[in-house]
């Protein structure tokens, strides 16, 4: 496939995937008791997958490789993508993807501290990705607008200019809070 027929499969995989993100939104948005029964053939739709991958092989990770070893770049030179997606989508369908294990790096952190980085496969990042695009936009239509975490077009930063403002216009108190490792120092059992 050249790099031209390449473009126009891409543009018009993207236009599906918004075009189904935008009925996904608005249905999640009409009625919030609204069940998405049918979202597991969203995930290996070929539109979604392609757009996944894109997303996963052009993020700065996709050079660092799972504990399968494979990297993106491995993927586009050896197995080829469109052999690669055929393959998950078919292990997707018929059931028989299971994730691998993430690779586990101990990475410095500020104070001379380590944390704990998981690296997973990329098939599994691909796989990831594809279900963030078919979840991401019910989820939104939950959220408020004054809430910040992990979400697209809301940085930390965004929370913090609007504490700012709320403060520099007679707002008298403002709460912010951090838990320090919380889930490190939670019982599990408790939580379940």
């Amino acid at each position: 496939m050249n790099t031209d027929e390449l473009e126009y499969v891409l543009m018009r995989a993207e236009r599906r995937v918004l075009e189904i993100q935008t009925k996904l939104h608005r249905w999640a948005r009409e009625d919030s008791h609204r069940r998405f029964d049918d979202l597991f053939n969203l995930v290996a739709d070929p539109a979604f997958l392609l757009v996944a991958w894109v997303r996963v092989q052009g993020n700065k990770g996709a050079r660092t490789a799972g504990v399968d070893g494979e990297t993106a770049y491995y993927v586009e030179t050896v197995r080829g993508v469109e052999n690669f997606l055929d393959g998950l989508r078919n292990s997707i369908k018929d059931r028989s993807f299971c994730p691998l294990p993430v690779r586990e790096r101990m990475i410095p952190k500020a104070g001379g501290k380590k944390r704990r980085l998981g690296i997973a496969t990329v098939r599994d990042r691909v796989v990831q990705a594809s279900l963030k695009l078919v979840l991401e936009p019910i989820f939104e239509a939950e959220f408020l607008p004054c809430s910040y975490g992990f979400r697209p077009n809301h940085r930390a930063h965004d929370a913090v200019a609007e504490v700012r403002h709320l403060a520099s216009h007679s707002y008298e108190w403002v709460v912010e809070g951090d838990i320090k490792a919380c889930f490190d120092a939670s019982s599990h059992c408790s939580l379940c």
